[in-house]
């Protein structure tokens, strides 16, 4: 059995040099005292390990909240309930109140009082209250016979009883969480607020400013930042949105930094990282670059659907930005992984590690009996986990995201089924409720015309590349009945479906019968589809549950192998702290950019024929003037800055927290060269790319007048 202690593994355990980077690792913060604590104090962190989380009273930890569930991270900066989080991370709620006439996307968003403040359905704010060990409520009754279906039984029961036992008279949800590919386990107790409003966000050509061309790039002049407030009830309670909601009170709201930062000051990031896979073996790799090429095929073709509709139309513009924002983000990061994983041999380096675990065990018959079968294990079932992988990204890709008609679709199943078995009148009635107000959220967004594209194309590639076993029987009704035309079976989808028409769909809904559904060629597709999906999706899991017991022993022969090492846990939502110092970038003997950029910097690239660059005539004049007010740095107005900390997806809007526990700055994103950071870490490349909190103070006060906003704020000078 595993000790505990906490792991850092760079793809499976890339130990390269003999000591962990102090800038590397994404830490849990219960165990910063006793693994970080002094290197932190070492590197300028002059707050205790308590200010930083504790369980007992108010510290920098209840000041994080993860947004949806760890999509982004965001930081509580008032005591009425103030969050401040990333434009990218608002985007979507943000196009969901534009229209032609207020395009917010366009001209931007400020609301001068509590009143203008914009509701947003289905946004989420998280708030971690504490996290437990409770390895030791576990692991005893996992014996080494048990097969990991098994396994996974015990686990889920076991967690059942202490995520209630936890949650026990309270409004808390618990939940336990395997790390270390379940060689250890912990509880998280969190609580939620569901009422959560728009207060304030730039144009983004502030916002937004570089686009898809700078995405992942590294200099950056983008003020990626937007703020929401959090409503609790009148009693302190989480509550659905109401009127009657009052600001919540956070334990604890960060102090702003007017000071500005310097080369090699001492900064910390605490946010949610979504996923690292820095335990993958050199079979993972390879597997790896085959559905990165996959995923880069299908949103390639969507991509291109939907941007020349979006350029024809300012309607489908707006109807589609947030949508096209999302698919292109990870398009564009999936050829960089791929780019670097290659660049730095990544590989290589893995199969370096695992020739040196192999010579390690080799000498000692007792380790040789427990670990030398085990790569040999890993990589007979990565061959079997690879059979279904690459249907399955083509099902989540080009299906469940690329076709929106079948998406939509796929939310009636519930309704058909009570339909069905004919439910009571309350049941339909209130099922019926939902279903029309969710129609009418969807068509805002929606164009035919798009969707009908997409879908020929995706259907087309998916017949085209997913193995015949693999393809669901629609497609003998296309060889069939349509002479093989998916183009012409398309047609007549998109032309009879009532999921494709507002009009159809309410007037479906007010005689709901699930005889219409039964004949609707919408619904039967997606019927097929998605049936086909979930046998892939059972074999697809299966296979990563027998490949995920032989990397739980990998772990651990890697970690008997290098004793003297501390370690820390892949991410997996949950909340961790990264630490490191503000550093200029040097990629190459050809490349060296400094920490930061400035408003000069946005200026200078300022391209009338790229939409991308665009500034603001505003933003000029205030540029012009040097209109700066407090919010400049040495007579200049800084927009962005790096730090050489740890961090990844989920990340996004987490605060940038200097050695004092004051703001300076909000992460956005990470440099082109540092897309294999799920996978590596390497402290040449990796970057972390930050908003400067004095240029989004400056946009909030000089460019926007929002003062209402600034007051609210602990500015420290």
């Amino acid at each position: 059995m595993m000790k505990k202690i906490f792991i850092l593994f760079v793809t499976s355990a890339l130990f390269i040099s003999a000591k962990v980077k102090a800038d590397e690792g994404m830490w849990l913060p219960l165990l910063v005292e006793r693994l970080n604590y002094v290197d932190m104090q070492k590197m300028g962190c002059h707050l205790t390990a308590e200010e930083i989380y504790s369980v007992n009273h108010s510290s920098i930890k209840d000041a994080i909240v993860s947004i949806n569930n760890g999509r982004c991270t965001g930081s509580m900066i008032s005591s009425e309930g103030l969050l401040l989080t990333n434009h990218h991370c608002a985007y979507n709620y943000i196009q969901n109140h534009s229209t032609v006439e207020k395009d917010y996307l366009k001209n931007g968003f400020w609301a001068l009082n509590r009143i203008e403040e914009l509701r947003n359905d289905k946004l989420t704010a998280t708030f971690l209250i504490s996290m437990e060990d409770v390895s030791g409520k576990i692991l005893p009754y996992l014996k080494d016979n048990l097969s990991e279906s098994e396994r996974k039984a015990i686990v889920d029961s076991l967690s059942s009883i202490i995520e209630k036992q936890a949650v026990k008279g309270n409004l808390y949800t618990a939940k336990v969480i395997p790390f270390f590919e379940g060689n250890e386990y912990y509880l998280f107790i969190t609580e939620t607020y569901k009422d959560v409003r728009l207060v304030g966000a730039p144009p983004e050509a502030i916002g937004k400013f570089g686009g898809d061309t700078d995405n992942w790039m590294w200099p950056r002049e983008t003020g990626d930042f937007s703020l929401f407030r959090i409503y609790m009830s009148p009693e302190g309670t989480p509550a659905e949105y109401s009127k009657k909601n009052v600001p919540y009170k956070p334990k604890y709201s960060l102090p702003i930094s007017l000071k500005g930062v310097k080369k090699d000051d001492f900064t910390m990031i605490l946010g949610f990282p979504g996923t690292t896979d820095r335990f993958i073996t050199s079979y993972g790799v390879k597997l790896t670059l085959e559905l990165n090429t996959a995923k880069v095929k299908i949103r390639k073709s969507i991509l291109s659907i939907m941007s020349e509709d979006m350029k024809a139309s300012k309607e489908v513009d707006i109807k589609y930005a947030s949508k096209y924002a999302v698919i292109s983000n990870y398009y564009k990061y999936y050829i960089g992984q791929s780019e670097q994983l290659e660049k730095l041999k990544i590989y290589d380096k893995k199969v370096a590690i695992e020739n040196s675990f192999i010579a390690w065990y080799s000498n000692n018959p007792t380790l040789k009996k427990k670990y030398g079968t085990v790569l040999d294990e890993i990589s007979k079932l990565n061959d079997n986990v690879r059979k279904y992988a690459i249907t399955y990204s083509y099902y989540r890709e080009a299906i469940m995201q690329g076709i929106e008609l079948l998406v939509f679709a796929n939310s009636y199943e519930e309704l058909y089924k009570q339909l069905k078995i004919g439910a009571e009148e309350d049941t339909l009635n209130r099922l019926t409720q939902t279903f029309t107000y969710a129609a009418k959220q969807f068509f805002k967004n929606y164009n035919i015309g798009t969707d009908t594209k997409k879908c020929s194309a995706m259907m087309e590639m998916f017949n085209d590349d997913v193995p015949k076993e693999f393809l669901p029987d629609i497609y003998t009704t296309i060889q069939n009945k349509y002479k093989e035309s998916i183009s012409a079976y398309v047609d007549e989808m998109y032309n009879k479906s009532i999921f494709v028409s507002k009009d159809k769909l309410l007037e479906f809904l007010a005689k709901a019968d699930y005889k219409k559904l039964d004949k609707d060629l919408g619904y039967i597709t997606m019927i097929s589809f998605y049936n086909k999906y979930k046998e892939v999706a059972e074999l697809y899991n299966n296979a990563k549950l027998e490949l995920a017991g032989k990397t739980r022993l990998f772990v651990d022969g890697i970690i008997e192998q290098n004793k003297d090492k501390k370690y820390y846990p892949n991410a997996n939502s949950t909340m961790r702290l990264t630490y490191g110092k503000i550093s200029d970038y040097n990629p190459s003997p050809s490349k060296s950019f400094g920490y930061y950029t400035t408003l000069k910097d946005l200026i200078d690239k300022e391209n009338h024929d790229n939409s991308d660059f665009e500034v603001p005539p505003k933003l000029k004049q205030l540029y012009e003037s040097k209109d700066y007010g407090k919010y400049s740095t040495d007579g200049e107005m800084r927009t962005c800055f790096i730090s050489n900390n740890d961090q990844t997806g989920g990340m996004s809007g987490s605060p940038v927290i200097n050695g004092n526990g004051e703001l300076v700055g909000v992460a956005f994103d990470i440099n082109w060269e540092a897309t294999s950071v799920p996978i590596l870490f390497d402290e040449n490349y990796q970057r972390s790319i930050e908003v400067d909190i004095k240029y989004m103070l400056f946009i909030i006060d000089k460019y926007a007048g929002a003062t209402n906003i600034i007051k609210e704020l602990t500015l420290k000078e």
